[in-house]
């Protein structure tokens, strides 16, 4: 098992992925961080974030089968390597922000 540190985007792509399930494909991934980023994210940046994460072995990739007489889309799952990076992940930010306070003024304390 990788004991990869996972990025912020890394993070974000593989927490869509577990959110759709089932409907994972490249486009509803990138939707659903449209929908729930404070930052614009490029369909590009997803595909390529998603490949290496296939490399890695977080997610891995099935074709799905055309729907309505499209073509065929890549439907990507979760691995047990990617959830407990992102497990990991939680855990470390989690010791990072225990005891940490920001005030309005962006002050910490």
């Amino acid at each position: 098992m990788s004991k990869h540190v996972l990025g912020e985007f890394e993070q974000i792509v593989l927490l869509s992925v577990v959110r759709l399930a089932d409907k994972a494909f490249g486009r509803a991934i990138f939707e659903e961080l449209e929908r729930l980023s404070v930052t614009h994210v490029t369909i590009t940046a997803v595909y390529v974030t998603l490949s290496r994460l296939e490399k890695k072995d977080f997610v891995s990739v099935q074709m799905a089968p055309p729907a309505g007489g499209g073509r065929a889309q890549k439907l990507f799952a979760i691995e047990a390597a990617g959830l407990a990076a992102l497990q990991r992940s939680r855990e470390q930010l989690a010791r990072f922000w225990d005891g940490v306070e920001v005030g309005e003024d962006g002050a910490g304390q």
